[in-house]
């Protein structure tokens, strides 16, 4: 691997992980005291592009530049949001590096679906009474009914979007020549039934949370 090959991946990656940040500040929905935003679909990115070690780092990354600078949950939100980002990112990254196909990214992005929403489920199990100042058995409670769905629609939101601005976004690095990443060759025909689901999905999803969830939507958030 040339010295240029690696500094296009550094820059992709950087102005990657600065729009990922940037999406914190631009949507943002919450559940009670459980808040996501759309970044962990921008990292995803990164992992269809570098792999899971690259989305690993990114994740960290932007959790930690985020704690820097705007968190109000402290190290408990530094650590959650991290895991978050990184086992969704990382596990589309591990699939997709063995299976570079639309059908694979598509898998990739079930996969990790499942994946965050069991980790999470755990780490909220041992974290948040830390956090909250509440009994295990008090958050243990909470997942019919709030953890296990938010964590569902969180996943199915962020891999919704990711499948509506991975081709844009490699056709445009393309483009201006920052990527020669052998991607999935996914040609419009194919492109847009992909995009009208994965639309349609998001939809369903943001009612989900409005409506049944009880949640709300930001637009251009303080935080």
């Amino acid at each position: 691997m040339t010295q240029k090959t690696n500094l296009k991946k550094i820059s992709v990656t950087a102005m990657l992980c600065a729009l990922a940040y940037i999406c914190m500040f631009v949507f943002k929905f919450k559940v009670s005291f459980l808040t996501f935003d759309f970044k962990d679909a921008i990292l995803t990115v990164i992992a269809f592009l570098y792999g899971p070690i690259y989305a690993v780092v990114s994740s960290f990354l932007v959790a930690f530049i985020e704690f820097l600078s705007v968190s109000d949950t402290g190290v408990y939100g530094l650590i959650m949001n991290a895991l978050s980002s990184a086992v969704f990112s990382a596990t589309c990254g591990i699939i997709y590096k063995y299976r570079r196909t639309l059908l694979g990214a598509i898998f990739a992005s079930v996969a990790a679906v499942l994946s965050m929403t069991a980790v999470m489920l755990v780490a909220n199990i041992f974290i948040t009474p830390f956090y909250m100042g509440v009994a295990r058995a008090d958050v243990a409670a909470m997942i019919p009914s709030l953890l296990l769905p938010f964590n569902l629609i969180k996943g199915i939101v962020n891999a919704a979007i990711t499948m509506i601005i991975y081709k844009p976004i490699t056709t445009a690095l393309k483009k201006v020549g920052l990527s020669n990443n052998k991607t999935a060759k996914t040609d419009l025909k194919k492109f847009i039934p992909l995009a009208l689901s994965a639309l349609l999905l998001l939809i369903i999803a943001v009612i989900i949370i409005l409506f049944a969830l009880d949640g709300n939507f930001e637009i251009i958030s303080k935080k």
